[in-house]
């Protein structure tokens, strides 16, 4: 690692630094960004030979670069010099053939290339008179996934009609999504309920699996649910970890007789944990019971719903009133990028509207057009839609499919590997391209014996470089997760991944 930080200031004082400043000087835009693009496409090639996880300490980079901005400018060599020999030996290679962990944060030449000039337009469309093309790109760039998807076209901005009563919009993350809806649920509730104001929300009560992502417990709070009304549904082997509707509609009557008011229900296809798969349907069958909001949380495994085989995971979609997924996850588009489309546009609108005199205009008064900052929390907007936009002119809905089929072919063989050595299991089914294994109990070796060994065989994968898995609880049992999916990946990763498991697995078992 560099030692750069004793001598940085050396590197920035130019005692005759008074030339004009032009921070977009047309000469140094191009000289700054052939020398980014070069280090890009230099960081793929030699990825593969990093190692996965970096070997810092917290606090290493303010010891590596002066802990105080410079005064005067420098070289923009200099700051690159500094990237490579400080910030990269501290990154932890997400793009990297050899990460297994989480689930993949794909990207892709397409996508660079959009986020860059997306990046230089800089544009902040919350209005579509602030910019139309960002808006008519990110409404037209949603309702061609909508169509890779086979979402109904209730979900969709424009029909072959005009335009329609439902709609989308591109946030930040899942979060984003769950903490909108959430909030037009709300509202539609307390109107139902007739309450004044906000008066009856301690009465409103929201659900979702115990599988369901924590960030949607998260959104519920800042949403203002009472965490004593966030219902947490109790799963197990019997569904596949998935969402039961029975005891669904189970906990919701017994709500209502105790006077509360089902308000929202979260069901996920492709969990974090396990990739287990909410029923959709079932679930929107039983919410409807209640007239409750039902959201679909698809942010990993949408993607994959893009190939025909995989799209029956969506049955009922046309019954739910939200859908999210994040084509930064598995769909080639880098981050951040997550899809929200919702059935009735004008529900989330109603209550994310903001209105100042300074934004109106004539598009807006129309009522033509869509106003993005109405759909979502804050009201500037990145071009998110440009980047979306070119993964798909770019591939074509072929080359996504087969990147979609490939990564789950391999998982598939890795899951083959994992059932064909005795010393392991597979812990639940696979779905899509997630494995879940571990080493297990046999012999004088009880379940807790298991579990430490299943964490230190993590641990030691982990501190060779040469792979990064990460772990989850499922049924009580210490799993390791095996996400295949990283944009580089091949075969010969998987292979090798799984050899470096066998190897580590014989050294601390023999």
């Amino acid at each position: 690692m560099g030692s750069l930080g004793t001598n940085a200031t050396s590197f920035s004082a130019f005692p005759d630094d008074k030339a004009a400043f032009e921070p977009l000087n047309p000469e140094d835009v191009r000289a700054y960004l052939h020398k980014a693009v070069d280090f890009i496409s230099d960081y793929y090639t030699n990825i593969e030979s990093m190692p996965v996880l970096p070997n810092v300490k917290p606090g290493y980079l303010q010891d590596e670069l002066s802990a105080s901005p410079p005064t005067y400018s420098a070289p923009f060599d200099v700051t690159m010099k500094e990237l490579r020999t400080s910030v990269v030996p501290g990154m932890t290679h997400w793009a990297s053939p050899n990460f297994f962990a989480f689930f993949p944060s794909t990207n892709s030449a397409a996508a660079i290339a959009g986020d860059l000039i997306a990046s230089a337009m800089n544009t902040v469309g919350f209005t579509w008179q602030a910019s139309p093309a960002a808006t008519e790109m990110e409404v037209l760039a949603l309702d061609w996934l909508a169509q890779l998807l086979r979402l109904p076209t209730t979900f969709m901005n424009r029909t072959s009609t005009g335009r329609g009563t439902g709609g989308g919009v591109i946030l930040g993350t899942t979060s984003e999504a769950m903490l909108v809806t959430l909030v037009a649920a709300r509202d539609a509730a307390l109107r139902r309920s007739g309450s004044v104001g906000v008066s009856d929300i301690p009465r409103l009560a929201v659900y979702a699996a115990d599988q369901t992502h924590s960030t949607f417990f998260k959104a519920c709070r800042l949403a203002g649910f009472d965490p004593a009304n966030i219902r947490s549904i109790p799963t197990g082997p019997e569904t596949n970890y998935g969402l039961d509707p029975t005891k669904l509609l189970e906990v919701m009557q017994a709500d209502v007789d105790a006077g509360l008011v089902p308000t929202y229900v979260c069901a996920t296809v492709g969990t974090t944990s396990s990739n287990a798969v909410d029923p959709v349907g079932d679930v929107a069958d039983v919410a409807a019971m209640f007239n409750a909001w039902v959201h679909v949380d698809a942010a990993y495994a949408g993607s994959a719903c893009i190939c025909p085989e995989f799209h029956h995971h969506l049955d009922g979609v046309e019954r739910v009133d939200s859908i999210s997924m994040s084509p930064h996850k598995w769909l080639l588009t880098c981050l951040d990028c997550t899809c929200l489309y919702v059935r009735d546009a004008h529900r989330l609108s109603d209550s994310l509207e903001t209105n100042p005199e300074y934004l109106k205009n004539d598009a807006t008064e129309s009522g033509e057009v869509t106003d993005l900052k109405d759909m979502q929390v804050g009201v500037g907007r990145r071009f998110r839609g440009l980047k979306l936009w070119m993964v798909m002119r770019t591939y074509g809905t072929a080359k996504l499919q087969e990147h979609i089929r490939s990564d789950v072919a391999m998982a598939k063989m890795f899951e083959d590997f994992v059932r064909s050595d005795d010393r392991f299991e597979v812990v639940v089914p696979r779905n899509f391209a997630l494995v879940c294994f571990r080493i297990k109990a046999s012999g004088a070796m009880t379940e807790k014996d298991a579990d430490e060994t299943n964490r230190v065989l993590m641990e030691n994968l982990n501190k060779t470089g040469k792979a990064y898995l990460a772990h989850t609880v499922v049924g009580d049992k210490f799993v390791l997760r095996f996400a295949v999916g990283s944009s580089l990946q091949e075969e010969r990763h998987v292979r090798s991944a799984w050899d470096l498991i066998k190897k580590t697995t014989s050294s601390i078992m023999d």
